[in-house]
Protein backbone atom coordinates (compact mmCIF):
# COMPACT_ATOMS: atom_id res chain seq x y z
CA UNK A 1 0.00 0.00 0.00
CA UNK A 2 1.63 3.39 -0.86
CA UNK A 3 1.62 6.57 0.78
CA UNK A 4 -1.22 8.05 -1.04
CA UNK A 5 -3.16 5.13 -0.72
CA UNK A 6 -2.87 5.16 3.10
CA UNK A 7 -3.23 8.95 3.20
CA UNK A 8 -6.57 8.86 1.56
CA UNK A 9 -7.52 5.92 4.16
CA UNK A 10 -6.67 8.12 7.20
CA UNK A 11 -8.55 11.13 5.94
CA UNK A 12 -11.85 8.98 5.78
CA UNK A 13 -11.56 7.79 8.94
CA UNK A 14 -11.64 11.68 9.44
CA UNK A 15 -14.06 12.35 7.23
CA UNK A 16 -17.21 12.16 10.04
CA UNK A 17 -15.89 14.29 12.36
CA UNK A 18 -14.69 16.73 10.14
CA UNK A 19 -18.06 16.75 8.63
CA UNK A 20 -19.79 17.42 12.52
CA UNK A 21 -17.39 20.40 12.95
CA UNK A 22 -18.03 21.86 8.96
CA UNK A 23 -22.06 21.36 10.04
CA UNK A 24 -22.26 22.75 13.33
CA UNK A 25 -20.01 25.69 11.79
CA UNK A 26 -22.06 26.45 8.67
CA UNK A 27 -25.53 24.92 9.48
CA UNK A 28 -25.95 23.55 5.81
CA UNK A 29 -24.85 20.36 4.59
CA UNK A 30 -23.51 20.78 0.90
CA UNK A 31 -21.37 23.94 2.43
CA UNK A 32 -20.09 21.12 5.23
CA UNK A 33 -19.33 19.05 2.65
CA UNK A 34 -17.49 21.44 0.36
CA UNK A 35 -15.87 22.39 3.06
CA UNK A 36 -14.35 18.60 3.94
CA UNK A 37 -13.52 18.20 0.30
CA UNK A 38 -11.50 21.45 0.16
CA UNK A 39 -9.70 20.02 3.07
CA UNK A 40 -9.10 17.11 1.57
CA UNK A 41 -7.69 18.67 -1.37
CA UNK A 42 -5.27 20.49 0.80
CA UNK A 43 -3.86 18.12 2.27
CA UNK A 44 -3.01 16.84 -1.00
CA UNK A 45 -1.31 19.54 -1.85
CA UNK A 46 1.05 19.46 1.49
CA UNK A 47 4.05 17.72 2.40
CA UNK A 48 2.62 15.74 5.22
CA UNK A 49 5.91 15.11 6.70
CA UNK A 50 6.19 18.26 7.79
CA UNK A 51 2.76 17.70 9.84
CA UNK A 52 2.94 16.99 13.55
CA UNK A 53 -0.42 16.11 14.13
CA UNK A 54 -2.68 14.85 11.25
CA UNK A 55 -6.19 15.38 12.69
CA UNK A 56 -5.38 18.62 14.29
CA UNK A 57 -3.88 20.28 10.88
CA UNK A 58 -7.33 18.73 9.73
CA UNK A 59 -9.34 20.48 12.18
CA UNK A 60 -7.65 23.73 11.82
CA UNK A 61 -7.64 23.48 7.54
CA UNK A 62 -11.56 22.39 7.96
CA UNK A 63 -12.22 25.49 10.45
CA UNK A 64 -10.73 28.13 8.37
CA UNK A 65 -12.49 26.88 5.26
CA UNK A 66 -15.48 26.96 7.06
CA UNK A 67 -14.92 30.60 9.00
CA UNK A 68 -14.32 32.06 5.05
CA UNK A 69 -17.76 30.71 4.08
CA UNK A 70 -19.31 32.45 6.92
CA UNK A 71 -17.68 35.45 6.68
CA UNK A 72 -18.81 35.13 3.15
CA UNK A 73 -21.98 34.50 4.24
CA UNK A 74 -22.10 37.42 6.47
CA UNK A 75 -20.88 40.11 3.58
CA UNK A 76 -23.87 38.68 1.43
CA UNK A 77 -26.84 39.08 4.15
CA UNK A 78 -28.65 42.04 3.31
CA UNK A 79 -30.91 41.74 5.90
CA UNK A 80 -28.98 40.80 9.49
CA UNK A 81 -32.16 40.60 11.00
CA UNK A 82 -33.37 37.61 8.81
CA UNK A 83 -33.86 34.63 10.50
CA UNK A 84 -32.01 31.60 8.64
CA UNK A 85 -32.83 27.74 9.28
CA UNK A 86 -30.25 25.60 8.98
CA UNK A 87 -30.40 22.17 7.08
CA UNK A 88 -31.86 18.91 9.03
CA UNK A 89 -30.48 16.37 9.22
CA UNK A 90 -33.23 13.30 9.02
CA UNK A 91 -32.99 9.85 10.16
CA UNK A 92 -35.94 6.63 10.82
CA UNK A 93 -35.99 6.04 14.40
CA UNK A 94 -34.41 2.75 14.53
CA UNK A 95 -35.36 0.93 17.68
CA UNK A 96 -32.72 -1.58 17.67
CA UNK A 97 -29.95 0.82 16.88
CA UNK A 98 -26.50 -0.37 18.52
CA UNK A 99 -25.39 1.84 21.49
CA UNK A 100 -23.17 3.49 19.20
CA UNK A 101 -25.33 5.08 16.87
CA UNK A 102 -27.10 6.14 19.84
CA UNK A 103 -24.37 7.92 21.37
CA UNK A 104 -23.72 10.01 18.51
CA UNK A 105 -27.56 10.86 17.89
CA UNK A 106 -27.39 11.94 21.88
CA UNK A 107 -24.45 13.90 20.57
CA UNK A 108 -26.48 15.73 17.39
CA UNK A 109 -27.01 19.35 17.89
CA UNK A 110 -30.68 20.84 17.57
CA UNK A 111 -31.66 23.11 14.54
CA UNK A 112 -32.72 25.24 17.29
CA UNK A 113 -29.42 25.57 18.29
CA UNK A 114 -27.90 25.88 15.11
CA UNK A 115 -30.52 29.15 14.90
CA UNK A 116 -28.86 30.80 17.77
CA UNK A 117 -25.54 29.80 16.43
CA UNK A 118 -26.46 31.82 13.44
CA UNK A 119 -26.90 34.71 15.52
CA UNK A 120 -23.29 34.81 16.73
CA UNK A 121 -20.39 36.51 14.47
CA UNK A 122 -18.00 34.53 12.65
CA UNK A 123 -15.07 34.30 14.94
CA UNK A 124 -17.85 33.89 17.80
CA UNK A 125 -18.83 30.84 16.64
CA UNK A 126 -15.52 29.52 15.56
CA UNK A 127 -14.25 29.39 18.90
CA UNK A 128 -17.49 27.92 20.70
CA UNK A 129 -18.00 25.13 18.51
CA UNK A 130 -14.23 24.29 18.18
CA UNK A 131 -13.63 24.59 22.37
CA UNK A 132 -17.31 23.54 23.98
CA UNK A 133 -18.43 20.94 21.03
CA UNK A 134 -15.04 19.44 20.35
CA UNK A 135 -12.43 20.33 22.98
CA UNK A 136 -9.97 22.50 20.61
CA UNK A 137 -7.78 24.65 23.35
CA UNK A 138 -7.60 28.30 22.85
CA UNK A 139 -4.25 28.44 22.33
CA UNK A 140 -5.02 26.55 18.86
CA UNK A 141 -8.39 28.35 18.16
CA UNK A 142 -6.11 31.69 18.88
CA UNK A 143 -4.60 31.71 15.76
CA UNK A 144 -7.24 30.98 13.47
CA UNK A 145 -9.18 34.03 14.52
CA UNK A 146 -5.84 36.74 14.97
CA UNK A 147 -6.44 37.18 18.50
CA UNK A 148 -4.75 35.57 21.59
CA UNK A 149 -5.84 32.99 23.43
CA UNK A 150 -7.25 34.81 25.97
CA UNK A 151 -9.22 36.54 23.29
CA UNK A 152 -10.36 33.85 21.85
CA UNK A 153 -11.96 32.19 25.03
CA UNK A 154 -13.58 35.51 25.35
CA UNK A 155 -15.29 35.10 22.35
CA UNK A 156 -16.21 31.64 23.61
CA UNK A 157 -17.77 32.89 26.28
CA UNK A 158 -19.41 35.79 24.92
CA UNK A 159 -21.50 32.99 22.25
CA UNK A 160 -21.76 30.79 25.75
CA UNK A 161 -23.91 33.17 27.00
CA UNK A 162 -26.07 33.92 24.27
CA UNK A 163 -26.41 30.00 23.48
CA UNK A 164 -27.99 29.87 27.38
CA UNK A 165 -30.01 32.55 27.15
CA UNK A 166 -31.55 31.58 23.64
CA UNK A 167 -31.27 28.03 23.64
CA UNK A 168 -32.58 25.76 26.07
CA UNK A 169 -30.81 22.19 26.86
CA UNK A 170 -33.17 20.17 25.57
CA UNK A 171 -34.72 17.02 27.03
CA UNK A 172 -32.17 14.19 26.59
CA UNK A 173 -34.87 10.98 26.80
CA UNK A 174 -36.33 10.75 23.40
CA UNK A 175 -39.23 8.41 24.65
CA UNK A 176 -40.38 11.43 26.65
CA UNK A 177 -39.54 13.99 23.01
CA UNK A 178 -41.28 11.83 21.19
CA UNK A 179 -44.53 11.18 24.14
CA UNK A 180 -44.72 15.09 23.97
CA UNK A 181 -44.51 15.86 20.64
CA UNK A 182 -47.39 13.29 19.70
CA UNK A 183 -49.56 14.88 22.21
CA UNK A 184 -49.20 18.27 20.00
CA UNK A 185 -49.74 16.20 16.94
CA UNK A 186 -52.66 14.61 18.46
CA UNK A 187 -54.11 18.44 19.77
CA UNK A 188 -53.55 20.04 15.90
CA UNK A 189 -55.72 16.84 14.41
CA UNK A 190 -58.55 17.54 16.65
CA UNK A 191 -58.28 21.07 16.79
CA UNK A 192 -57.82 21.31 20.37
CA UNK A 193 -56.26 24.44 21.54
CA UNK A 194 -56.29 24.07 25.34
CA UNK A 195 -54.68 20.58 24.53
CA UNK A 196 -51.81 22.58 22.53
CA UNK A 197 -51.49 25.35 25.14
CA UNK A 198 -50.87 22.60 27.72
CA UNK A 199 -48.02 20.87 25.82
CA UNK A 200 -46.59 24.34 24.48
CA UNK A 201 -44.08 26.28 26.53
CA UNK A 202 -45.59 30.19 26.76
CA UNK A 203 -42.73 31.89 24.94
CA UNK A 204 -42.26 29.20 22.65
CA UNK A 205 -40.91 30.10 19.13
CA UNK A 206 -42.04 28.35 15.41
CA UNK A 207 -39.79 29.04 12.67
CA UNK A 208 -40.80 28.10 9.20
CA UNK A 209 -38.83 28.04 6.17
CA UNK A 210 -41.34 28.36 3.28
CA UNK A 211 -39.21 29.29 0.60
CA UNK A 212 -39.17 31.78 -1.88
CA UNK A 213 -42.56 31.82 -2.91
CA UNK A 214 -42.60 34.17 -0.09
CA UNK A 215 -41.54 37.77 0.81
CA UNK A 216 -39.26 36.33 3.76
CA UNK A 217 -38.33 32.50 3.61
CA UNK A 218 -38.59 32.06 7.42
CA UNK A 219 -41.76 33.30 9.11
CA UNK A 220 -41.56 33.69 13.02
CA UNK A 221 -44.28 33.04 15.36
CA UNK A 222 -44.04 33.75 19.39
CA UNK A 223 -45.84 32.63 21.99
CA UNK A 224 -48.07 29.54 22.93
CA UNK A 225 -51.46 31.29 21.60
CA UNK A 226 -49.73 32.58 18.43
CA UNK A 227 -48.23 28.43 17.58
CA UNK A 228 -51.34 26.65 18.46
CA UNK A 229 -53.55 28.89 16.24
CA UNK A 230 -50.86 28.34 13.63
CA UNK A 231 -50.87 24.52 14.47
CA UNK A 232 -54.88 24.04 14.33
CA UNK A 233 -54.66 25.82 10.57
CA UNK A 234 -52.26 23.11 9.43
CA UNK A 235 -54.05 19.90 11.72
CA UNK A 236 -55.16 18.77 8.69
CA UNK A 237 -51.96 17.98 7.05
CA UNK A 238 -50.74 16.15 10.58
CA UNK A 239 -52.15 12.92 9.23
CA UNK A 240 -49.89 12.33 7.00
CA UNK A 241 -46.83 12.78 9.45
CA UNK A 242 -44.56 9.96 10.36
CA UNK A 243 -42.22 9.68 13.28
CA UNK A 244 -38.38 10.75 12.21
CA UNK A 245 -35.15 12.05 13.86
CA UNK A 246 -34.58 15.57 13.28
CA UNK A 247 -30.82 16.30 14.13
CA UNK A 248 -30.58 13.17 16.78
CA UNK A 249 -34.29 14.75 18.66
CA UNK A 250 -38.20 13.52 18.04
CA UNK A 251 -39.48 15.08 14.98
CA UNK A 252 -41.47 14.27 11.78
CA UNK A 253 -41.82 14.15 8.50
CA UNK A 254 -45.17 15.19 6.59
CA UNK A 255 -45.48 13.26 3.01
CA UNK A 256 -48.86 12.90 1.03
CA UNK A 257 -48.91 11.90 -2.05
CA UNK A 258 -45.40 10.25 -2.26
CA UNK A 259 -44.16 13.59 -2.02
CA UNK A 260 -42.46 15.56 1.60
CA UNK A 261 -44.01 18.75 2.40
CA UNK A 262 -41.97 19.89 5.43
CA UNK A 263 -40.00 18.12 7.92
CA UNK A 264 -40.26 19.43 11.61
CA UNK A 265 -37.74 19.92 14.22
CA UNK A 266 -39.11 20.32 17.88
CA UNK A 267 -37.15 21.26 20.60
CA UNK A 268 -38.76 20.07 23.73
CA UNK A 269 -37.37 21.21 27.69
CA UNK A 270 -39.14 20.81 31.14
CA UNK A 271 -41.89 18.55 29.67
CA UNK A 272 -43.08 20.89 27.00
CA UNK A 273 -42.41 22.27 23.49
CA UNK A 274 -39.76 25.48 23.33
CA UNK A 275 -38.96 25.63 19.71
CA UNK A 276 -40.87 24.12 16.37
CA UNK A 277 -38.48 24.60 13.40
CA UNK A 278 -40.15 23.65 9.98
CA UNK A 279 -38.31 23.26 6.76
CA UNK A 280 -41.47 23.17 4.05
CA UNK A 281 -38.97 25.06 0.62
CA UNK A 282 -39.45 22.59 -1.65
CA UNK A 283 -36.21 23.85 -3.29
CA UNK A 284 -34.66 22.32 -0.01
CA UNK A 285 -36.70 19.48 0.80
CA UNK A 286 -35.93 17.96 -2.48
CA UNK A 287 -32.14 18.36 -1.53
CA UNK A 288 -32.84 16.07 1.33
CA UNK A 289 -33.79 13.46 -0.86
CA UNK A 290 -36.13 12.32 1.76
CA UNK A 291 -38.70 11.28 -1.37
CA UNK A 292 -39.18 7.65 -2.48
Amino acid sequence: MDGDTRLAERFERERPRLRAVAYRLLGSLTEAEDAVQETWLRLARTDTDEIDNLDAWLTTVVARVGLNILRSRTARREDPLDVRLPDPVVETPQPDADPAHAAVLADSVGLALLVVLDTLNPTERLAFVLHDMFGVPFDEIGPLVDRSPAAARQLASRARRRVRGQAPAPEKDLARQRAVVDAFLAAAREGDFDALIAVLHPDVVLRSDGGTARARHTTVLTGAREVAAQATTFGRLFPYARPVLVNGAAGVLVRAGGRTLSVMAFTVAGGRIVAVDVVADPRRLAALGLDD
